[in-house]
């Protein structure tokens, strides 16, 4: 075989030693400027989150369900950026049928029907009674026809049992912390091929990410996030909009 002048050459190991040597430390070097991007993009971040959280202005039938919400005190609305998001993945699928665990006022529900085709509809599930007064009303204020939306006021742990398996293109979770989990397993049961399971909440107050927060709402989402990022079934995606909203597309 015939051999190049290099590798003939008598200090062919030490070149290429000293070679990979200089590559590590470009390397290295290549590395650190991207270290401080990321720092910068941190030292940025409030402004950017709420430059992102307002960049999707909240229509005004929106903004007064917030606002009906906010006086019933009990009813916390989704934030505006995520709003915007679950607007954007209902028109991603083209959900016609979507599952709403936690009505609330009506505030993340108008989100998802301005994303849905016209003749979708929604299934919203809420313990309250006055949840769901409120959410009718906001409903009727926004022009939303009767027949698009199916309210039902109960348990959500009663109620998803009794729906049927793979019928849903889209499932909101959105309720009671503690009842997280066993909405979460229902709600993968509910969703078919390809169907879009959306948890809002899932930084709580920024205490997900904080190792030292422990109690018992906060482990419960950490775990519950984690769960799903690892379930074979889902694609998982945690988005830092709003209060966190985690985003798993069923396989």
């Amino acid at each position: 075989m015939l051999m190049s002048p290099v590798d003939t050459f008598p200090g062919l190991e030490l070149f290429r030693s000293n070679l990979y040597e200089c590559w590590e430390r470009g390397a290295v070097a290549t590395r650190a400027p991207w270290r401080r991007r990321v720092a910068a993009m941190s030292a940025l971040r409030p402004a950017s989150w709420r430059y992102a959280e307002e960049f999707v202005p909240e229509p005004e039938a929106v903004d007064a369900a917030r606002r009906r919400g906010v006086e019933l005190g009990s009813a916390t609305p989704v934030g505006t950026g995520a709003g915007a998001l679950l607007r954007t993945l209902a028109a991603a699928v083209a959900a016609r049928h979507v599952v709403e665990v936690g009505t609330g006022a009506g505030t993340s529900g108008l989100w998802l029907l301005d994303g849905m085709p016209e003749d979708g509809v929604l299934t919203t599930i809420d313990v309250s009674a006055e949840h769901q007064r409120a959410a009718r009303a906001s409903y009727t204020a926004a022009g939303i026809a009767p027949q698009r939306t199916r309210v039902i006021t109960g348990a959500a742990a009663d109620v998803l049992p009794r729906m049927t398996d793979g019928a849903y293109d889209l499932v909101l979770v959105d309720a009671d912390k503690d009842g997280y989990p066993g909405y979460v397993e229902h709600a993968i049961r509910l969703l078919r091929a390809g169907g879009v399971l959306v948890v809002d909440n899932m930084l709580w107050h920024d205490q997900v990410a904080d190792p030292a927060a422990r109690d018992a709402t906060t482990s419960t989402l950490r775990d519950l996030g984690k769960w799903l990022r690892d379930h074979e079934d889902l694609v998982t995606t945690l988005v830092p909009v709003s209060d966190g909203v985690l985003v798993a597309v069923r396989r």
